[in-house]
């Protein structure tokens, strides 16, 4: 910032700036309230539009095929082993299974996620976040009265509801909105869902007992280099995966007009009725077999914001979905000559001149399908964090191009440390098909019973599509997941324990996150107490700019009154900054800050609300201090700017006055001089404000961030004490990184420390 501070507009800068504040239906009485938090610009930059050039879209497919696709893209290795663990008993049982593959990938991948689930995406971003976030911003469910009228300005943060309105959507948000059981559901759906979600992706490198030493070391190898960032090696996926997707749809297609071109007939369901029929008990057992057809399917939707609803439609139409129909078809025809080679279908199955090349394709593979769950991970980590679910631990973003690149090294070593021991320990792929299809039919559950809300509730779907989906999709899905869950025993508890672990953390940090919040917000400092403080004679104000550091959005934290008991000295200007997470991806930095004063003028005290989505990086990317100045320097700019325009209004008034002027009318006359010599004076005090700003800035920033001890309160249960004071305070001691949260240099930081008692 500028050390000359040009106070008087040009024409076309006024110009300019009238139009810009009409757009905003800006008024002097707006901003001087108390109540109320000024907006900036509404530009929306970040995801590429709906209406994406083709040349775009193609490039998009072609690169989400590399990162999208690793797991479903590799289940071919395991499902017909992990179905028929006991042998193949009758040669048509081959066709029912198949039969059931096909079906399940036409219903689940394709229709499901393709054509239905990916229009649920908020703002181009995916995943179980992203439902909650609609869900959040059209219904008032959150646990934090955090809400303010201005989040409803940002520009990506309106939903387009359609214009009709139906009863029933109207009944379920008002049930929603006053039901705390319906609140804190949707909250721990959202936690188990992201749970699962970890817990399914941990199990991929599990590919094969042939190969466990070599994935070990791969693996190893693998999450060392994650800090280095994947930027570089991810071009080389998309190729990888290609060929991979070739190959196994080549062999498909090789061994399907070689062994038995018959198994076409698959595409009747009528073969698995027949296969129900004929094993009863054991059919219903074998799908959790079956659903290994379908691992990695809840990525599509995940990963939905590094590219768009298009390019993953088109990828999964065009090529994911005939090369994996193709390659069980395959297996299936080879099985029907070969039954007794079912435990090693895969393999066996490949020409003998292909073995090795495919071999080497398929670890490659395994790598790009790992390297997905662990980028997966870390933006799971990262919005569970913006959410208030999980310890602020260090967020590194890795790469400059592209945002959604993030490393996390506490997660990153305690994942490589699970999937080592999940690689040597689960040695067969019969254990890791069982822990699999507890993971995936979880997560796709939890993402259907988020979408059926958001049918009847944001979208106003008709009720007959609502009870197809129901019938249909959620039926097969609740099919799957009564089977998977009867071999909780044998190996399907290892992803059940992961997500166990990981909602205790999240239930801990969340609960406690919010204990700390009410608590603040009881003990606000009101703006008279400032204005008090401020007055005392035994205050001093120092040159420089002090940022106090919070998460209350409605007042002033009760940690700045325990800083000025301990230090009888305030800075020349104070900004108390809350940082707040809107339920949305990502927060244009055009719109991240709201301002208001702190009265009187005098003081050069601020409030600001700085607001992040749950995507938005909050540290390396962003120079938060220049921009956070910048934009302070903005808002009383544009306050001068409107003091300016009433005096000017004032002028030209009290000119037709004196043109008009009659016996009677100088007391009005006098009146409107008062005014327009008050606004003068006000328009002298903002001049002053800017350069103040600007002076203070110069001399230096200090950081202040509340370092708050949290314990029990006395009289407090036995539950509630080790929640606080054992599970909270070791997440805290052992995982946070405070002085992480944005790029502030030690130097300039200082932590105040205060102790609640909750």
């Amino acid at each position: 910032m500028s050390g000359d501070v040009v106070i008087e507009p040009t024409k076309e800068e006024e110009e300019a700036v009238s139009v810009q504040l009409q757009g905003k239906k800006l008024s002097w009485q707006k901003l001087g309230r108390n109540d109320s938090l000024d907006m900036e610009s509404r530009t929306v930059s970040g995801h590429y539009g709906r209406d994406s050039k083709w040349s775009v879209i193609l490039q998009l497919a072609f690169q989400s095929i590399g990162v999208v696709y690793g797991d479903i893209g590799t289940s071919p290795l395991y499902v017909y082993a992990s179905t028929f663990t006991n042998g193949i008993n009758h040669i048509d049982d081959i066709l029912g299974v198949l039969s059931l593959i096909f079906y399940t990938l036409t219903l689940i991948p394709l229709v499901k996620y393709v054509l239905i689930v990916l229009r649920a995406n908020d703002n181009g971003d995916g995943g179980t976040f992203a439902l909650y976030s609609l869900i959040c911003r059209y219904a008032k469910v959150g646990l934090i009265p955090s809400e303010q009228a201005e989040d409803c300005d940002v520009s990506n943060f309106q939903l387009e509801l359609p214009s009709k309105r139906l009863k029933r959507a109207s009944r379920l948000k008002y049930k929603l909105e006053n039901s705390q059981f319906a609140k804190y559901f949707l909250l721990v759906a959202t936690m188990l869902g992201t749970s699962m979600v970890i817990g399914d992706g941990v199990l991929t490198p599990c590919i094969s007992d042939k190969v466990v030493w070599v994935s070990v070391a791969i693996i190893v190898l693998l999450f060392m280099v994650q800090r280095f960032g994947t930027d570089k090696v991810g071009y080389s996926f998309a190729p990888i995966i290609c060929v991979w997707f070739s190959l196994i749809g080549g062999i498909g297609i090789y061994n399907f007009i070689k062994y038995d071109p018959s198994v076409i007939k698959a595409i009747n369901p009528k073969y698995i009725v027949d296969y129900f029929t004929r094993n009863k008990k054991d059919a219903w057992i074998s799908l959790g077999g079956v659903v290994l057809a379908i691992t990695g399917t809840e990525a599509l939707f995940a990963d939905v914001g590094h590219f768009t609803v298009q390019s993953i439609q088109l990828s999964m139409c065009t090529v994911t979905y005939p090369a994996l129909i193709l390659a069980y078809m395959g297996q299936a025809s080879f099985l029907r000559k070969h039954s007794e080679l079912v435990s090693e279908t895969f393999y066996k199955s490949i020409p003998h001149s292909l073995y090795w090349p495919m071999f080497i394709v398929a670890v490659m593979a395994a790598i790009i399908a790992s390297q997905a769950m662990i980028s997966g991970t870390f933006s799971i980590v990262q919005q569970s964090i913006s959410l208030g679910c999980f310890p602020r631990v260090k967020v590194v973003h890795t790469s400059a191009k592209y945002e959604g690149q993030v490393y996390i090294p506490e997660i990153n070593y305690l994942l490589m440390i699970a999937c080592v021991c999940v690689t040597v320990g689960f040695r067969t792929t019969e254990k890791i098909g069982n822990a699999y299809g507890i993971a995936v039919v979880f997560v796709m559950t939890l993402t259907s019973t988020l979408l059926v809300l958001i049918m009847i509730m944001i979208w106003k779907s008709n009720i007959f599509l609502v009870i197809a989906y129901v019938l249909v999709i959620m039926s097969v899905e609740l099919g799957y997941l009564s089977s998977v869950l009867y071999k909780f025993d044998q190996g399907g508890y290892l992803p059940l324990a992961f997500a166990a672990v990981l909602m205790t953390i999240m239930y801990i940090w969340n609960n406690v996150y919010r204990r700390k919040y009410y608590f603040e917000l009881e003990h606000k400092i009101s703006p008279e107490r400032v204005k008090e403080i401020a007055a005392e004679t035994k205050f001093c104000r120092i040159p420089g700019l002090a940022m106090f550091y919070s998460e209350l959005v409605q007042g002033i934290p009760p940690i700045f009154k325990h800083y000025v008991e301990n230090v009888p000295a305030l800075h020349s200007v104070l900004v108390f900054v809350s940082i707040k997470s809107l339920p949305i991806g990502k927060v244009p930095a055009e719109e991240r800050f709201l301002f208001r004063r702190v009265e009187p003028r005098e003081l050069n005290v601020f409030r600001c609300v700085a607001r992040y989505g749950y995507t938005d990086a909050r540290n390396e990317e962003e120079p938060f201090e220049r921009m956070l100045i910048e934009k302070l320097e903005e808002f009383i700019k544009e306050d001068l700017w409107l003091c300016q325009t009433t005096i000017s209004n004032m002028e030209i008034a009290e000119g037709d006055q004196v043109d008009e002027l009659v016996d009677g009318e100088t007391d009005q006359l006098d009146e409107n001089s008062k005014l327009a010599q008050q606004e003068n004076q006000k328009k002298a005090e903002l001049e002053k404000q800017i350069e103040t700003l600007d002076r203070a800035w110069r001399a230096g920033v200090v950081h202040l961030i509340g370092e708050s001890e949290v314990v029990a309160g006395k009289g407090a249960n036995i539950g509630k004490r080790i929640l606080i004071d054992y599970g909270y305070n070791f997440l805290k001691r052992n995982l946070t990184q405070s002085g992480k949260v944005f790029d502030i240099p030690h130097k300039r930081m200082l932590k105040v420390g205060m102790t609640y008692e909750l």
